[in-house]
């Protein structure tokens, strides 16, 4: 894991802004840590990239607080939280990231609507958070694998948004890099 000093205080304002629920603050993080993991591709940013975009989602959805079972999310994903960064600050990295999936987990143990919600929710932040690190430079075929979704998925999310049309993500055509190429050695 790379930048843990960086991970450490996103986490920590991550932490914070769930409690206060506030899911500007959380999808602002999110988008740091975007940043962060283009550049490492390290699996553990882009772990915390998806997960705290995915609170932050899910706190937008405030009918969500009232069904069965948030209460029980809540408190177990402030438990993993709090722990995941102790065990940062302590660089139990393996541990850190244990504690850090254990939020996705934390799924698992709520059942009804509340638990399709959080996985719909979980399964379309993937797939936006894939196509952000794409926009950064990486393939589609690395940003896919770093995130296990298929390549399909990712390409058919960035072709809807455009992010493909980029400007920076273009090649430029034959005739244009000969004429750099010329360029470059007259």
């Amino acid at each position: 894991m790379k930048e843990s000093e960086n991970l450490l205080r996103i986490l920590e304002q991550s932490f914070n802004a769930f409690k206060s629920k506030d899911s500007l603050k959380l999808k602002k993080l999110s988008n740091e840590t975007v940043h962060t993991s283009s550049l490492t591709q390290d699996s553990s940013n882009i772990l915390i990239a998806v997960v705290i975009y995915s609170l932050g989602k899910l706190l937008e959805r405030e009918n969500y607080f009232n069904l069965p079972g948030w209460k029980n999310f809540e408190s177990l994903t402030t438990s993993a939280l709090k722990i995941s960064i102790e065990d940062l600050k302590q660089n139990k990295e393996e541990k850190f990231t244990q504690d850090f999936i254990q939020i996705r987990k934390a799924i698992g143990k709520i059942s009804g609507k509340l638990k399709k919600y959080i996985e719909e929710v979980f399964e379309k932040s993937e797939i936006t958070k894939a196509s952000r690190i794409y926009e950064h430079g990486i393939s589609l075929g690395q940003t896919s694998k770093l995130l296990g979704i298929t390549i399909y998925d990712l390409a058919n999310y960035t072709g809807q948004t455009g992010i493909s049309e980029v400007s920076l993500n273009q090649t430029i055509n034959e005739k244009e890099r000969v004429k750099m190429l010329e360029d470059m050695f007259i």
